[in-house]
């Protein structure tokens, strides 16, 4: 089947994600990712030029597809803030709580590629970038009095559940993540700032 340049890409993309996440980056050779997409190793590096190009376009292309189902969530619960934030962490917990997942693919990467120079390592931190300065926006539209902390509390939250996903399960500590961004919220309220006060 003939294939355009970028259906190919799109498809080799998507061979070498399945590998990467299942089987470990550093572990997956450029031959088998080849092999597996049925493209010619001289192919995938016209399309690549390096294993370190492809690990990145790998991490960018699925901050990309995560990115998309965060937007789909926070539309489809739109106007609320506060439903807008449940919902991105309920798309997390069903990710987590997926048999197929073997933990946070930004944090995997990190962890494989350590050097800051790396596309692999550039491209986490941008999709974590991207997450923190979501909640930002979305804390500001909540009316907390630091957007920005409440924030870094959702975010650590956010981590925290992909990590405790990973190592013990959906039905661990992750299990709480709701329960915990709910009382993050609602710590924001005027009626709780203003107890807060008070006391």
């Amino acid at each position: 089947m003939h294939r355009t340049a970028a259906k190919t890409r799109s498809h080799v993309l998507r061979v070498a994600g399945d590998l990467f996440y299942r089987k470990g980056i550093r572990a997956t050779g450029v031959d088998l990712v080849a092999a597996e997409a049925d493209v010619a190793p001289t192919t995938l590096y016209r399309l690549f030029a390096s294993k370190d190009g492809l690990v990145g376009a790998y991490v960018e292309n699925t901050h990309q597809d995560f990115r998309r189902q965060v937007t789909s969530a926070m539309r489809s619960a739109a106007p609320d803030p506060r439903d807008q934030i449940l919902a991105i962490f309920n798309l997390v917990l069903e990710q987590v709580s997926s048999e197929q997942y073997r933990g946070c693919p930004m944090l995997m990467a990190l962890a494989e590629f350590p050097d800051p120079d790396l596309p692999a390592h550039r491209n986490a931190v941008t999709a974590k970038t991207w997450f923190r300065d979501t909640m930002g926006e979305l804390t500001s539209r909540l009316g907390a009095d630091d957007p920005a902390e409440v924030a870094d509390h959702l975010t650590l939250v956010f981590e925290g559940l992909h990590a405790s996903g990973q190592s013990l399960g959906p039905h661990g500590p992750a299990a709480q993540a709701r329960n915990l961004v709910e009382k993050i919220i609602a710590g924001t309220s005027p009626n709780a700032r203003q107890a807060g006060k008070a006391s």
